[in-house]
């Protein structure tokens, strides 16, 4: 392994640095302006059973030091990425990638990771459980322990590569959910995803996003999802991946210190679509800097 170099649920990484799903498209986008076989992996869109539109716009809303997002899992479903998008990543990248899934009912989750599992570009399973449960009055099923462990089982049940649950912060108690993913046969854990905000038009005095609410990420909220990782990373056996408004080799470092094997890299994409890049080239500076000699050996160093 090289001084990068990590190990995320038995596939060996380059580096930790993994653009986050929702900022990175399918891949083949951000390849038009560099290699992006330099990155560890990346996480493509959150793909659902089915295509979806999207919520109406605006989608977008700027705010202090971060964004709002009400982008709606807009994505051709499954079906399309399999024909289309996955074939197109192949020409221009060369490593394992991590497919996001989303889902509407814990069906729509073993669907569409079933045939994900089937892919020999996909690595890992990323399952995010910040949707709403149709069957559930709508709330995430990533709020409630028995909801997330009843999608991990199913989708453990149906795949043979590793499946890295992805968390919401918006909840009151996120290390009982971890653990109860984890229980549930759960690879690896991955978090935060955004958490809830909006913004409000003082001429119109009504809220920018048309949804109302949207997903709240940049580097304010990384504070919080430092919380979240530590807390998480202390109380669970399986690796976790951090995010949450890393935007340098710095924000790696101390997430990886806070319990993560490997970062996400969401908001700052959309600011600086070469800062992944960025960091991982500057992480050999920051780690002479601190005496740190391999990123492996890092992991978890705050407990």
């Amino acid at each position: 392994m090289g001084r990068l170099s990590v190990n995320l649920c038995g596939i060996e990484l380059d580096n930790p640095v993994i653009p986050a799903s929702g900022t990175f498209g399918y891949g083949y986008e951000y390849a038009e302006l560099f290699d992006i076989n330099c990155l560890g992996t990346f996480s493509f869109k959150g793909t659902t059973k089915d295509p979806r539109f999207g919520n109406p716009t605006p989608r977008i809303a700027e705010c202090t030091a971060g964004m709002i997002n009400a982008v709606g899992l807009q994505n051709p479903g499954v079906e399309q990425v399999i024909a289309h998008e996955l074939p197109e990543l192949k020409k221009c990248f060369h490593k394992p990638v991590m497919a996001n899934v989303s889902g509407f009912s814990v069906e729509d989750y073993a669907y569409t990771c079933q045939k994900l599992d089937k892919e020999e570009q996909v690595g890992w399973l990323e399952v995010n459980v910040s949707c709403p449960n149709v069957h559930g009055g709508g709330m995430s099923f990533g709020t409630d322990p028995k909801a997330a462990a009843e999608v991990t089982a199913a989708v453990k049940k149906v795949t043979t590569k590793p499946v890295i649950v992805k968390l919401s912060p918006n909840v009151t108690d996120v290390v009982s959910i971890a653990k109860a993913c984890e229980d549930a046969g759960a690879d690896g854990i991955s978090l935060i995803n955004t958490m809830l905000g909006m913004r409000f038009d003082l001429r119109t005095r009504k809220p920018i996003i048309a949804n109302k609410m949207g997903g709240f990420s940049g580097p304010a909220i990384f504070p919080v999802a430092l919380r979240m990782v530590y807390q998480v990373a202390q109380s669970v056996n399986v690796p976790v991946v951090g995010m949450g408004g890393v935007s340098s080799a710095e924000d790696v470092i101390e997430m990886m210190t806070a319990g993560a094997s490997a970062v996400e890299v969401g908001a700052a994409n959309l600011v600086n679509p070469y800062i992944c890049k960025q960091i991982i080239d500057d992480l050999p500076r920051v780690m002479d800097e601190y005496r740190i000699n391999t990123l492996s050996e890092l992991t978890g160093g705050a407990f």
